[in-house]
């Protein structure tokens, strides 16, 4: 029986060794890496402030900014860095992604870090629930290392269909999470070991072992008013979709109105952004005059999201329930293809910018006009040639510009 349980035994007794060196060594390492924190604090300091340069210098004419969503939609793998070298001499100021079941948030941004390092990247936006929280910091301080000021992350909390169905995560508090989230990125992006139960999420000990030299600014994608109000108050902005021109200031309200109340306390906020959060908006958009092929993708598209519970929710916040009452119900009852029918024209014509490339530049402008400060062309391939797309509508700008 001895002779059996000795090597157990042996095992754990190696095993407690190796644990009480490991926390002898702990103290001598965390007095490694404050002095290592100190000796590089004059060159954070440094990169921080050739960042906030670089922000004002690229930063467009009249101070708005001019997005496109990447990857592009329709563009072969193999063609989509060519087209990502393009946009900054096209105009473009930003390239974001999201997160849904195609490609990751993350490495598109990393391309296009690399084939054009003049524009600012952004995620609109990475789910919460999809990643651990010592993950998503790694993902992001990764891209925000290759672009030191030019990165921001947006978060969210994605949808029901994705976390639950897609993921098998259970979808909870989601507000909650998005806070919780924010909270701790704030901490790991600084540097420190965190150490900390919040409501949802439990970290022990983590810290980032490469943080990035320039903390990333969040933003927080929002539909009602309690995301609108943390992203404002916590963050460094908000990011808003599907939704019209004229929808755009009874968001901003709850906007503005939560960045005049004071900052929360885990909040890491600059006095200019709590002034004025920046709102990031995705404008989908097609630069067709074929209204027809436009409006039969398009309510196809819309039908998918705006069943979608939390967009449902935000239409009828919105003041949209009446227009959009009689598809929720066909879709309700399993009749899909009626359901998309029943969008109104009016309804994707707001929700879907199309017409000519100058048309779809006003388009985009009315959003600009209530009050986005970054709007994010999200190009539809209804029947065009997505790459001249994506140049027309620069061209289009360039042109009202001049």
């Amino acid at each position: 029986m001895a002779q059996r349980e000795e090597p157990r035994l042996e095992a754990a007794r190696l095993e407690a060794a190796r644990l009480e060196a490991a926390q002898r060594e702990e103290p001598r390492l965390e007095a490694a890496q404050r002095e290592a924190a100190q000796r590089e604090e004059p060159r954070l300091e440094a990169a921080q402030r050739e960042a906030a340069q670089r922000e004002a210098t690229q930063r467009p004419p009249g101070g708005s900014r001019y997005g496109i969503s990447i990857p592009f939609e329709g563009v072969a793998a193999a063609d989509q860095a060519a087209l990502l070298s393009e946009l900054p001499g096209l105009g473009y100021s930003d390239v974001w992604s999201s997160e849904a079941g195609a490609w990751d948030a993350f490495t598109p941004l990393a391309q296009a870090a690399l084939l054009a390092p003049g524009l600012r990247l952004g995620t609109a936006v990475v789910p919460v629930f999809t990643r651990g929280p010592a993950t998503l910091a790694m993902s992001a301080a990764a891209v925000a290392s290759m672009a030191p000021g030019r990165f921001v992350l947006g978060l969210g909390t994605s949808s029901d269909v994705i976390v639950g169905r897609w993921n098998g995560i259970p979808f909870e508090h989601p507000y909650e999470r998005v806070r919780d989230t924010l909270r701790f990125l704030r901490r790991a992006f600084a540097g420190e070991k965190v150490t900390q139960t919040y409501p949802t999420i439990r970290v022990d000990g983590f810290r980032l072992e490469k943080p990035p030299p320039v903390p990333p600014k969040i933003v927080v994608g929002a539909l009602r008013q309690g995301m609108l109000r943390l992203g404002a108050r916590e963050a460094d902005g908000v990011v808003i979709n599907w939704l019209g021109a004229r929808d755009v200031p009874q968001v901003l309200q709850v906007v503005r109105e939560a960045a005049a109340c004071s900052p929360g306390p885990e909040t890491a906020r600059s006095p200019e952004v709590a002034r004025s959060p920046e709102v990031i908006c995705r404008i989908f958009c097609c630069p067709s005059q074929d209204e027809d092929t436009v409006r039969r993708f398009a309510r196809t598209l819309i039908a998918a999201y705006l069943n979608v519970e939390v967009y449902a929710r935000f239409h009828e916040w919105l003041g949209h329930g009446s227009a959009l009452e009689p598809m929720w119900k066909a879709w309700d009852g399993g009749d899909r293809l009626a359901a998309r029918e029943l969008i109104p024209d009016e309804v994707v014509d707001s929700l879907v910018v199309h017409g000519s490339p100058a048309e779809c530049h006003a388009a985009v402008q009315a959003y600009v006009d209530a009050g986005v400060t970054t709007p994010v062309l999200s190009v539809l391939p209804f029947g065009i040639d997505p790459i001249q797309a994506v140049r027309d509508l620069a061209a289009g700008r360039q042109t009202r510009g001049s």
